[in-house]
């Protein structure tokens, strides 16, 4: 069986950094560099962690946040955190650090010596969507401001 190469899904992930952006924007609301929004995430059996968004740098074009998430789990297993740029004029968003990596390719190709899958940047922008997605139905704002509309 012949095996085809990865071609990258560029509408898709334009689409997800697109989302991601709106998301972002929502729950960043007008953080300046600096602030942090903490959001107490909850479910049916009650706290069960904390997203935390922080506005590390805000230029006019861009700005660069961190998510982060904090949780019971953590003395086992490393929480999981992205830093990620806005970039206002088109409107989207992208992972550019996730954990300790940092800057990823559009395609790797597989196996590779850091055993990322051929599509790892594209998967890491969905981890996000559903993450942000996760803390704007699941989070209540405990500092600062209430989410805007």
């Amino acid at each position: 069986m012949a095996r085809t190469a990865y071609v990258t899904d560029l509408k898709g992930l334009q689409g997800e950094c697109s989302a991601n952006y709106l998301r972002l924007i929502r729950l960043l609301g007008d953080l300046g560099a600096g602030e942090t929004r903490e959001l107490e995430l909850t479910g049916q059996r009650g706290r069960f962690g904390t997203l935390w968004l922080s506005v590390l740098e805000r230029a006019p074009y861009t700005t660069i946040a961190r998510v982060s998430q904090s949780s019971l789990m953590d003395g086992v297993i490393e929480p999981p955190r992205m830093r990620v740029h806005l970039y206002h004029d088109v409107r989207m968003a992208e992972v550019t650090d996730f954990q300790r990596e940092r800057h990823f390719n559009g395609r790797y190709r597989y196996p590779n010596v850091r055993m990322f899958q051929p599509d790892e940047k594209l998967q890491l922008n969905r981890f996000l969507g559903e993450w942000l997605a996760h803390g704007l139905e699941h989070g209540h704002p405990t500092n600062l401001t209430e989410l805007p509309g």
